[in-house]
């Protein structure tokens, strides 16, 4: 009895102990299902790792440049018509933009000077014609469209080019000459041609200083990414009824002076020098703002051996092979408008003026996408030279598309693009041109119990940032996404589809396509 009594007293003991000390540890743990996202980040998160980059390998962001020319002259892509309402021509805008962007576009080339005169605010020549319907008037309520589209590009991390023609002073599109236009104003200098446009001579030296002021104006006070010219130097024959462009009062003066140069070669020095000094301006205002050409696609005929062709060293007085061989420019778009099988054949040429990138700089080939002569499926022809573009180019692919309603107004033509721009991709890189590193961003998260997590980040003070890019791993797998630089937070969920969420990683992109290191945030 005794001894039962006493086994019993010490399993109850042992029970009560027991007991006592799970009440004592365990309490109740509540469930956080609210969702919170950080806006301000005074400093980094607790669990944020920093590890040097080559400890991390993260998948290669995708890269190619994918561009579209927004011709204002003449109305043919924007605005529409020169009596469009403020409103009515920004929804046109917008539209032009959204298309562009839902098919991973992430450049428009706008034209902002289509004939010495300003779809912008200038006090160097007066407002567009194509704008307003009055060659020096302003938009009524007043805003600037050039500064517009500068916003909504980039809001949707797309690069605006400036596109402008360096000696167009009329166009026959352009209504009457009036006192306010600069054919009247720099009539000493501006010839009419036969066919009715106005043309500033390349060679005078006040049209070289008017022109290069026009584009320090814009380098120095809008937020632009690059300055672009086209294909326009000294006129086509053909626009002035097959004649010589009547200079020939200036080139006398220049023989008189003691000048040796055929009249040929001076007027090519003459427009060498304009460019040359052109992108040695832009550089010195602001480093980071690219200029880029757009030249008739045929050098001569003969380069290479199998093109046949208009000869714009001849007749348009452009060494573009020159320009690019001494890489005094950021990018080169001959215009290459002609299909693969033919006498200026697409992928020749290409390869043509591939060879002569001696400086390495972009070539960014100009597609006409609004209609080949010849070409009856034109999506099969300008995809077809799109993969030859990105076979040959390879990381620093890219192209120029004529023009957006080429892609707007062809349903077929649009989704063809739109499948080879199947994911978004950040423009090639330029490391010839200068940068300052961008800093690490900052990010912090908070977990929304056990199913998602909030994240949020911003830059660090003073840097200018284009876009982001978030990098998530699920399981074993990286992945990533570029986001507009507006975006500044997002919700993941723990488990896709079946995989759990293992790290975040986050990188800041600048105007240029550089990326900063890396912030890390592991779970």
């Amino acid at each position: 009895m005794r001894y039962s009594f006493a086994k019993a007293s010490t399993i109850l003991l042992i029970i009560f102990s027991l007991f006592i000390t799970s009440c004592a540890t365990k309490k109740p743990v509540a469930k956080n299902t609210k969702k919170h996202v950080v806006t301000t980040l005074p400093t980094p998160p607790k669990n944020s790792v920093e590890k040097p980059e080559a400890k991390l390998i993260l998948p290669e962001v995708n890269r190619e440049f994918r561009a579209a020319w927004i011709a204002t002259v003449a109305n043919i892509n924007w605005p529409s018509r020169n009596d469009l309402s403020v409103s009515q021509q920004k929804e046109e805008a917008l539209q032009i933009l959204d298309k562009l962007k839902a098919a991973n576009f992430n450049a428009v080339v706008f034209q902002a000077r289509p004939s010495a005169d300003a779809l912008y605010a200038s006090e160097l020549e007066p407002w567009s014609y194509f704008l307003t319907g009055e060659i020096g008037k302003a938009p009524s309520p007043y805003y600037d469209p050039l500064e517009f589209w500068i916003e909504q590009a980039h809001k949707r991390g797309m690069e605006l080019h400036v596109w402008l023609n360096p000696y167009r002073a009329h166009h026959t599109t352009g209504g009457k000459v009036t006192s306010k236009s600069m054919a009247s104003e720099m009539k000493e200098v501006t010839y009419r041609l036969r066919n009715g446009m106005y043309w500033m001579d390349p060679s005078d030296p006040s049209v070289q200083d008017h022109t290069a002021a026009v584009i320090q104006d814009l380098v120095k006070r809008y937020d632009l990414d690059a300055v672009h010219i086209d294909d326009y130097f000294y006129p086509y024959r053909e626009y002035n009824g097959g004649r010589d462009f009547p200079d020939q009062k200036l080139y006398s003066s220049y023989e008189k002076s003691g000048g040796t140069l055929t009249k040929s070669d001076w007027r090519r020095a003459n427009v060498n020098k304009f460019i040359k000094r052109i992108h040695e301006e832009i550089k010195a205002q602001k480093s980071w703002v690219k200029f880029g050409i757009s030249p008739f696609g045929i050098w001569k005929p003969g380069y290479p051996a199998d093109v046949t062709g208009t000869s714009q060293y001849d007749e348009l007085y452009a060494d573009a092979k020159l320009w690019l061989n001494e890489g005094w420019l950021d990018y080169f778009a001959p215009q290459l408008y002609w299909k693969e099988e033919g006498p200026q054949r697409f992928s020749s040429l290409l390869s043509w003026w591939e060879s002569q990138n001696t400086k390495s700089r972009h070539l960014w080939p100009g597609l006409n996408t609004i209609g080949i002569k010849g070409v009856v499926d034109r999506p099969t022809e300008i995809t077809g030279q799109m993969r030859t573009v990105r076979e040959l180019m390879g990381k620093n692919a890219g192209e120029i598309h004529y023009s957006v309603d080429g892609l707007l107004k062809s349903g077929a033509m649009y989704a063809a693009v739109q499948k080879l721009y199947s994911a978004p991709a950040l423009v090639p890189l330029s490391p010839w041109m200068k940068s300052v590193p961008l800093t690490k961003p900052l990010i912090e998260s908070s977990q929304n119990g056990t199913t998602e997590v909030a994240l949020a980040w911003h830059s660090n003070p003073g840097e200018s940032i284009s876009q982001w890019i978030l990098y998530t791993k699920y399981g074993a797998h990286w992945d990533y996404q570029i986001l507009d630089p507006g975006t500044r937070n997002k919700v993941l969920t723990f488990n896709r589809f079946g995989e759990k969420l293992h790290a975040v990683a986050l990188k800041s992109v600048d105007r240029l396509g550089n990326l900063s290191p890396y912030v890390l945030q592991m779970y």
